[in-house]
């Protein structure tokens, strides 16, 4: 359960459009959907026609409290699975998610 709702954030973050960047454009960070795996930084891509392959292992979802005018809308640190996505190496891009079927498409920065 815990899982399925930092992928609704996951999601959330991508479709509406979080950057490094804040509105007047300096550059301030906000949340961005940061997933670490083996080393690496991925963020979301929005990418819906991937295909999933094998599991390679667990990511740790960053958390994200960018809204502090709005107590409890943040995001705690979690962990979710890692899969590959084939054709892709995964030092690219991998897939997230607590299976393959719900799995959302991020890349590495």
């Amino acid at each position: 359960m815990r899982r399925a709702v930092l992928l609704m954030a996951l999601a959330a973050l991508t479709t509406a459009g979080c950057s490094g960047e804040d509105s007047k454009g300096s550059g301030a960070a906000s949340c961005s959907g940061l997933v670490v795996y083996d080393g690496r930084d991925y963020l979301p891509t929005g990418k819906s026609v991937f295909t999933v392959g094998e599991r390679l292992g667990t990511a740790t979802v960053a958390a994200c409290y960018d809204t502090p005018n709005e107590p409890g809308t943040g995001v705690a640190e979690a962990t979710t699975g890692v899969y590959a996505v084939k054709g892709v190496d995964p030092t690219e891009a991998v897939a997230v998610g607590d299976a393959p079927s719900t799995a959302a498409h991020v890349t590495a920065r």
